[in-house]
């Protein structure tokens, strides 16, 4: 009879574990019958903290630039899905008179004006800019006297304007001056979560909804959320927070980490999207990345009364099943670029706003010609630098120049970029030579390659990244590429070299000390993801 006992015992005990529920509310069976519909990131490569607003059917975002000129890009879309850049908030000199760092903006329309509200931390604080049309011109800065960073513009329906920043303390503003209408008062304590950060106001409901990042900009990022019947609050937290983060275990492993700051629109057919950003790492554990935060797009649930639902679990993913709004396909982007426009693309940049002189463009002669500052990439200062930001893991650039320097401080070549680290493959002279070298500098360490010695003439210079290291090779007389260096990305990474920005590649001369005295001049570049 024990025996017997014993024999029930186990069966009832297997088919209890075995039907047994994860009590994780977080987990959720992935259904694999449910077709792909759209790709995250929406915007590729270094595209964070971004912010969204909606003029009938028609889509725009804006994105930080901290350091890079021009600043602020702004893309358009018809979608959420497919987006193309169509100008720059900050693109001229006298706009910002003064070194740039242009942290998280805002962008908002109201009464037939777009407004783009911002934080240069190195030069005056807050303001913001104005514009009949978001691809330009846009306006010279309005500041405000408003602490701390990432200020949100809101536009009450009873004609009141307010704007809140990090601090999360409120003013009611003149919205033709900047000036304030109201004392600064902080309406909302976040959650608890460490460098609590961009807020946005949205009103639905009756309700007035705080939305905020918390957990800072790497692995503990999260959304959070709060409302109030009074935008002076009290803002009670929503008790199912955070709306999205990956820093659960519903978020473990997951290719894109670190997701956060964020902002709501609801779409012309009344569905309700985030954006928000995230990393694709480019290493195991612990997790690396290269490109910077890239904007992602989620699908939201907010029905009537309730909070917002990000994507049924608070996580995103790189194919995302969601429906979508009817789709508009971009053509495909130019991948080659051979300087025979009257102006350089707006996937360009500068190191802060450029000394004019150092950079020539000959669109007649399809030609681009760099002239070596005394700076150097990390330096304070605008260094002559132009690059655009990497969108892919596995990339390939490629360009061809002719530089023959006549003094041993003179270099120019091809370069990847991260917050001034910066490995090169360079072109220089010693004893009457041209040599070339690939370097590596990260920190106060610089690693320098074996020299391979030149033949006259042009050169081509490649920089190929895998995902966990990067290549660097050359060619000349239309012979193959040959390797010179590799090196680890990791040494790039964001988590090696701080800060807030991704990798850019670019084209870049110096003399190291003092102006340069010979030009480097590129036929083309291409880069390919």
């Amino acid at each position: 009879m024990r025996y017997v006992y014993l024999m029930l015992f186990l069966f009832i005990s297997s088919q209890l574990f075995s039907q047994q529920v994860n009590p994780n509310p977080w987990v959720m069976a992935p259904d694999t019958t449910e077709e792909i519909t759209y790709h995250n990131p929406v915007i590729p490569g270094f595209y964070p903290d971004p912010s969204v607003c909606r003029v009938g059917d028609d889509y725009y975002l804006v994105n930080s630039s901290f350091e890079y000129f021009p600043g602020v890009p702004v893309f358009h879309s018809k979608d959420l899905v497919n987006w193309e850049q169509i100008g720059h908030c900050i693109y001229r000199k006298d706009q910002i008179k003064g070194e740039i760092n242009i942290f998280a903006p805002t962008i908002r329309y109201h009464d037939g004006t777009f407004y783009m509200i911002t934080t240069n931390v190195t030069h005056g604080g807050n303001f913001f800019v104005t514009a009949e049309n978001p691809a330009g011109p846009w306006s010279d800065p309005i500041w405000i006297d408003m602490p701390e960073i990432d200020p949100d513009l809101f536009f009450d329906d009873n004609g009141r304007t307010y704007v809140i920043t990090s601090r999360f303390e409120l003013a009611e503003i003149d919205i033709s001056t900047g000036r304030l209408l109201s004392e600064r008062r902080k309406i909302w304590n976040s959650t608890g979560g460490r460098y609590p950060e961009a807020p946005h106001i949205y009103k639905k409901d009756g309700f007035y909804y705080l939305m905020a990042a918390e957990g800072g900009t790497e692995e503990a990022h999260m959304v959070t959320i709060a409302r109030s019947h009074n935008i002076w609050g009290p803002y009670i937290d929503n008790p199912a927070n955070p709306i999205a983060t990956h820093v659960n275990y519903a978020g473990m492993g997951n290719p894109i980490q670190g997701i956060g700051h964020a902002d709501i629109i609801q779409a012309h057919d009344k569905s309700w999207w985030m954006v928000l950003h995230g990393y694709r790492s480019v290493t195991g554990y612990p997790p690396h990345h290269i490109l910077g935060r890239e904007t992602c797009l989620a699908p939201v649930s907010w029905p009537k009364g309730a909070w917002p639902v990000v994507n049924g679990n608070g996580t995103i993913s790189l194919n995302m099943t969601a429906p979508t709004l009817p789709q508009v396909p971009l053509k495909n982007k130019k991948t080659f670029t051979d300087f025979d426009n009257p102006q350089l693309g707006l996937e360009w940049n500068y190191i802060q706003p450029p000394v004019d002189e150092n950079f020539h463009l000959n669109h007649k002669k399809g030609t681009l010609t760099l002239n070596g500052s005394a700076l150097t990439i990390g330096e304070k200062g605008s260094p002559t630098f132009v690059g655009r930001r990497l969108t892919g893991i596995p990339f390939e650039a490629t360009t061809r120049m002719k530089f023959d320097p006549q003094n041993k401080n003179e270099e120019a070549g091809l370069t990847l970029v991260n917050n001034g680290s910066h490995f090169d493959i360079v072109v220089y002279t010693k004893n009457g030579k041209r040599f070339l070298a690939v370097k590596l500098q990260f920190g106060q360490t610089i690693h320098q390659s074996e020299a391979v010695e030149l033949t006259p003439g042009h050169i081509d210079l490649r920089i190929e990244g895998t995902g966990p290291e990067f290549i660097f090779s050359y060619a000349q007389n239309n012979q193959e590429f040959e390797v010179v260096e590799k090196a680890d990305a990791r040494f790039l990474s964001t988590q090696t070299v701080g800060w807030f920005t991704g990798l850019y590649i670019g084209l870049y001369a110096t003399g190291k000390g003092k102006p340069a005295k010979a030009p480097a001049v590129f036929d083309w570049f291409e880069y390919r993801d």
